[in-house]
Formats: structure tokens, C-alpha cells, sequence
């Protein structure tokens, strides 16, 4: 480490400092319906998640590797190039989390990368195929895998639960779901942390070897690993509340079966793809299983207003990041004066977005199936969205008419004397 310069130093400080941007950005991945469902209390909830988190960091370097020595050409590249990358990586991760948002961290960070790194040495810097088979595909699998795994199991545990009667049976089978849903919380955490964690070690792996710190294809050294696990861990512990209500009761309303589905099998697709090097978003991954579990429960329905939104966000996050990024870069290779340019307007345009938040701050209370006087908690102006709306208009709720002359033909009125007819003596 004695070789590590002042930029390099810097670049790595704001690495970290995506990471944690990355770690309370994407804690409603793990907790959201957790929380909604009642199962954890918020800050109980978030602080397993943060030690999830850490230990998932140790578990593998393979994604890692896809970053530090897979998407980018590391001959030539200059160390600027990581900051630029890093810096729209982390406006965009506050942007979507102000307005509450879940997307993806994974690719804000690469599309800063490839925006970056196209600005300062031109697309062949770049392995198209790298970040066709590794980023983009997955991008597109994911959330599809994820919603139909979690849409058939809704569907198999509802089957499975259905048979269950007695009050005290019911009881007993939704004290067991949220057990399962604690258990399948801690689960997506650790995948998190695997996946999510590597990231930032891969960032930190590259700009070592860029300069000249490390050579081409060296594994993560062990320092890295332990502050990019801590980094993330942090963020994860304060809890990213406006985008948990988004996952917890803005997309759809879960009941302890369909959150124990939904984190079952977000968890089984993000280790999946750790394992094999897949860098996908775990965003990505637990919105599509919170929808397919909305939509496997009879009666279900997701708010395809918020879904569309989200769709989106998830659409624009690489190439604006991308040119976030570039621009960035553009102002690094002015020198020394445009790096700190660039530095200069990290730290304003990140103070604007809080100032922005405090306007209407979103806290653990806000979260939850009730608020702090025990109300349920919904998101104030979000439409109901078009299936709900179609779902009311086919069977409008019947009224006051209705119902009475529905009581009227299926219990007959007894036979009343004529108050006007006179009796006969």
C-alpha cells in the first residue's frame, strides 16, 4: 500500500463511498417485505441485513473478477477514468433513491465504467461481448426468472396453506411464514453481500492495477475485501426507507406466504449467478420476485403505475450513468484543476439531493404495516394502476340499492296487516 498515490487514494475513498450508496440503495432488497409483512421491525430488520451483508463479502471474488479484469480493458487505462466512473455511479444511486426508486446500483456502476472509459480511450476499450453475456443478458433474465419462480411458488404455498383450518392452525401457519420470511430475508442478504459487495472490490481491484499497484488479474487483496464488506454493511444499517416503502407496499400488498416466496427466490437467482460470475442486479432480481408473488396470490395485484416507473429507471440507468461519467471524464483530462472540478461538483450535487430529502424525509416509520400510531402504511399518491382498475371496473363493488334488494330476495319480509285497511269484526 505504499505505493498508492493521492488520486489513487481518493479514487479509493470514493469507491467506498459507493458502496455505501449501494448499501442502504438497495437494503429494501432484502427487508422491504419483511418489514411490510410485519415479520422484523425496521431497525431490527436492517441491522441483520448489515451483518448478512459483511459476511456475504468473503464468500466469493468471482463477480469481482468480471469487473476488475472483464468489462473494461485494463492496458492503458488511467486511474481518472475509475473516479469519473464512480462519480456517476453514486449521483445516479441518490437521484433514484430521492424519489424512491429501485434501480439498479450494479449497472449505474457500469455504465459509469463504460461511459468513462469510451470518453478517455474510444468502444474498444470496452469487451462487448463481456457486457452483452454478463450484464445485459442477466438484465434482462432476472427479474423474469426471479418473477415466474416466485409466482408459482405463491401459488404452491397458497395450494399447500389452503387446507388449513381452525383459527389456531391459521395462527400457527403464519407465525411458521414469518419465521420462513426471516429466514429467507437473511438469505437474500447474504446474496447481497456476495454479489453486491463484490462490485465495489472489483472497482478498488481495477484502479490498483491501473495503478500500478497490483498487476492485470490479481484476486482482491484481503484489506479490500474487509472495507468494501464494512462499507456496504454501513449503508445497509441506516436503512434506504423511501425505497423500502417503494418494494414493501408500493408495488404490490404481500402477505407473510407471498414475502417467504418472493426472498426465496430472489435469493436462489442472485447466488446462482454469483456463482458463475454473473454480475446482475439484485434490484432487479427482488422487484420481478415481489411482482410474480403479487401476482400469485388470488386477488393479487401489482401497481403497474409504480411498475412502469421502475421499468423505466432500470432503462435509463446505464446510459446515464454512462454519460454522467463521460462528462466527468472529459473534465479529468484537463488535469489536475478539472479532477478537483469533478470532486467539487460530487460533493454539491450529493448536499442538493439531501437538502431535497429533508423536504419530506421518509423514516422506519413511514415503513411497516402500520405507521407510529398503528395505521396501515401506504404510499400517499400512488395510483392503484391499470389491473386494479380494470379488476374494479368488470365487478364494481355493489351499493346500498343493491345489497338491499339482494336481502329483500333472499330473506322474505313477513306478512304485514294493511295499517289503512280497516279490520273486520
Amino acid at each position: 500500500m505504499e505505493h498508492i498515490t493521492l488520486l489513487l487514494a481518493i479514487v479509493i475513498v470514493t469507491a467506498l463511498v459507493f458502496d455505501f450508496t449501494n448499501g442502504f440503495h438497495d437494503t429494501a432488497n432484502a427487508m422491504a417485505t419483511t418489514i411490510s409483512t410485519g415479520a422484523l421491525k425496521p431497525k431490527t430488520a436492517v441491522a441483520m441485513s448489515a451483518v448478512l451483508n459483511l459476511v456475504g463479502a468473503f464468500l466469493s471474488v468471482e463477480v469481482a473478477k468480471t469487473i476488475s479484469g472483464g468489462i473494461i480493458n485494463e492496458n492503458g487505462l488511467r486511474t481518472e477514468v475509475i473516479f469519473a466512473a464512480l462519480v456517476g455511479a453514486i449521483l445516479w444511486n441518490l437521484l433514484t433513491w430521492l424519489v424512491g426508486l429501485p434501480s439498479s446500483s450494479s449497472h449505474a456502476l457500469f455504465g459509469g465504467l463504460i461511459g468513462a472509459a469510451v470518453m478517455s480511450a474510444g468502444w474498444s476499450s470496452v469487451d462487448g461481448g463481456t457486457v452483452v453475456t454478463k450484464v445485459l443478458l442477466p438484465a434482462v433474465a432476472a427479474p423474469i426468472v426471479a418473477g415466474l419462480a416466485a409466482l408459482l411458488a405463491t401459488k404452491l404455498t397458497y395450494r399447500i396453506g389452503g387446507k388449513v383450518q381452525g383459527g389456531a392452525q391459521e395462527k400457527a401457519t403464519a407465525k411458521g411464514y414469518r419465521a420462513g420470511q426471516i429466514a429467507s430475508a437473511g438469505l437474500v442478504s447474504l446474496a447481497h453481500g456476495t454479489n453486491d459487495a463484490q462490485k465495489t472490490m472489483g472497482i478498488i481491484t481495477l484502479a490498483l492495477v491501473t495503478g500500478g499497484v497490483l498487476s492485470p488479474g490479481s484476486n482482491p487483496p484481503v484489506w479490500v475485501i474487509v472495507s468494501a464488506g464494512m462499507a456496504i454493511a454501513l449503508g445497509t444499517y441506516l436503512g434506504g426507507w423511501r425505497i423500502i416503502r417503494t418494494m414493501g407496499s408500493g408495488l404490490t400488498e404481500l402477505k407473510p406466504p407471498q414475502g417467504f416466496a418472493a426472498q426465496t427466490s430472489a435469493a436462489t437467482v442472485i447466488l446462482a449467478s454469483s456463482h458463475l460470475g454473473f454480475s446482475l442486479s439484485t434490484t432487479q432480481s427482488c422487484s420481478g420476485a415481489v411482482m410474480g408473488a403479487g401476482l400469485g396470490r388470488r386477488g393479487g395485484v401489482v401497481r403497474w403505475s409504480t411498475a412502469t416507473r421502475m421499468f423505466v429507471a432500470w432503462g435509463l440507468t446505464l446510459p446515464a450513468a454512462g454519460l454522467v461519467g463521460a462528462g466527468a471524464e472529459f473534465l479529468t483530462t484537463q488535469g489536475t484543476w478539472g479532477v478537483a472540478l469533478v470532486a467539487v461538483l460530487l460533493v454539491a450535487g450529493s448536499g442538493a439531493i439531501w437538502v431535497l430529502s429533508r423536504r419530506k424525509p421518509v423514516g422506519q416509520g413511514d415503513v411497516g404495516p402500520g405507521g407510529q400510531d398503528g395505521t396501515p402504511v401506504t404510499p400517499a399518491a400512488e395510483p392503484a394502476g391499470v389491473v386494479t382498475t380494470a379488476i374494479a371496473a368488470v365487478s364494481p363493488p355493489p351499493t346500498a340499492a343493491a345489497l338491499a334488494h339482494d336481502l329483500t330476495a333472499t330473506i322474505p319480509a313477513p306478512a304485514v296487516a294493511d295499517p289503512a285497511r280497516p279490520a273486520t269484526v
